[in-house]
């Protein structure tokens, strides 16, 4: 496979991310977090990073309107909802150690 070819199928894959992460809206962060140990956040953290490995120039907010389909704080305003005391103890459980 060339590079150009397997660029475009890790592209076609983080859309169909996105959008699968935009399908599940009840899916918390904190979730995907004390289970998989990432989340959207994360996904637009990246997304800033490797623009910048490109020397192309993306905000953080940019990105994660990229992410999240519409501003961050529409999303979180909409869709997300506070952390339970049991989600709060397992993301204090599955955080890396230093």
């Amino acid at each position: 496979m060339n590079q150009q070819t397997r660029t475009e199928i890790e592209a076609a894959v983080f859309r169909r991310l996105v959008e699968h992460l935009d399908n599940r809206k009840d899916v918390q962060n904190i979730d995907l977090m004390n289970l998989a140990g990432f989340c959207r956040n994360c996904l637009s953290k990246w997304y800033v990073a490797a623009a910048d490995e490109q020397g192309e120039s993306v905000d953080y907010e940019q990105a994660r309107e990229l992410v999240y389909g519409e501003p961050y704080a529409q999303w979180k305003e909409k869709h997300q909802g506070e952390a339970s005391a049991e989600q709060l103890a397992g993301f204090k459980q599955s955080a890396p150690k230093d």
